[in-house]
């Protein structure tokens, strides 16, 4: 499984506050761990606040701010959930039509707990 996904590139997209941070790393880790490379997509760059339930967890720099990053550019999509994420970005148009992109586009989405809020805006 190690390269099951060499040579793919996946983008998991969060808010700057408010992911599950259990729904983020172990995902991270699964597709990095299979091969792919991974961006970290929010919508601004700079500092994101994950969340253990209701407790402020880790903090992470997101690579790209989503106005920034292009569909095309990745293979997959990965939606953790979380208190606040999904619905912070069902309200951002740059998250929606990057989410919109992948399904026009036909590539795989996943989808995490609560994140099909973002999928049902897109």
């Amino acid at each position: 499984m190690a390269d099951e996904l060499q040579g793919k590139r996946i983008a998991i997209l969060v808010d700057n506050e408010g992911a599950e941070q259990i729904e983020l790393d172990e995902p991270r880790k699964a597709v990095t761990d299979a091969g792919a490379e991974v961006d970290l997509i929010a919508p601004e760059k700079g500092e994101i606040q994950a969340f253990n339930h209701l407790d402020k967890g880790d903090t992470y720099q997101a690579d790209k701010a989503v106005s920034d990053a292009s569909a095309g550019d990745y293979h997959g999509l990965v939606l953790p959930g979380g208190v606040a994420n999904p619905d912070n970005l069902r309200t951002d148009e740059d998250a929606v039509a990057f989410v919109r992109a992948f399904f026009e586009a036909g590539k795989p989405v996943g989808a995490i707990c609560p994140a099909p809020w973002t999928l049902i805006e897109a």
